[in-house]
């Protein structure tokens, strides 16, 4: 007779989800799997039964939020104005990154990132590359303007603003970036205005 599977996908379940929760209250370095495993009500066994240990656990966090941002890009209305829906896109990036920073530096710290999750982070940024591309179908960017080139442009200016909100990189002249935020984003994409 087999013996009763102990760590399952139940369990499993319930230490991604309060990883998730305390990585992001903490950080990585903050996430104890003691803690965890006690609060699940289980041992740091099943961590390491489940995930690997704590790189592995990490690491399904990291994926699981990529595979959320995706989500949380293409949940952008369409817009009458293709470069507008560019800009809400890039404001649905930063407050969803706002929101959550500790998560937010987990998913771009390129030691913890392997092959499968920057193919993950790739596909998150699909429908900035999309709405790139239809703006561009839409005659709102010029001809010559590379999808992935433009989505590259915004991205980086948008990864850049959030970076500055989290780390408080703000020159004193500037009092909340976030003011700022959808101006700035709006001149790189009319850097490419038709």
């Amino acid at each position: 007779m087999p013996r009763p599977k102990v760590h399952d996908d139940v369990l499993r379940a319930k230490l991604r989800t309060r990883a998730g929760e305390l990585l992001s209250d903490h950080g990585v370095a903050g996430l104890s799997l003691r803690t965890l495993a006690a609060d699940v009500g289980t041992s740091t066994t099943a961590v390491y039964a489940l995930f690997g240990g704590k790189p592995g656990l990490v690491k399904t966090v990291v994926d699981d939020a990529f595979r959320r941002l995706r989500h949380t890009l293409a949940d952008v209305p369409e817009s009458a104005d293709p470069v507008e829906r560019l800009v809400a896109i890039a404001e649905a990036y930063r407050a969803d990154a706002l929101h959550d920073p500790h998560l937010y530096d987990a998913m771009f710290d390129r030691e913890r990132l392997d092959e499968e999750s920057r193919a993950l982070q790739e596909e998150a940024l699909e429908p900035l590359v999309s709405a790139v591309a239809a703006a561009r179908d839409a005659k709102a960017l010029r001809d010559d303007a590379d999808a992935g080139t433009v989505a590259l442009g915004l991205w980086s200016a948008l990864h850049g603003l959030v970076s500055i909100q989290l780390h408080a990189h703000t020159p004193t002249d500037i009092d909340d970036p976030a003011d700022g935020s959808p101006e700035v984003l709006r001149a790189v994409v009319d850097g490419w205005r038709a």
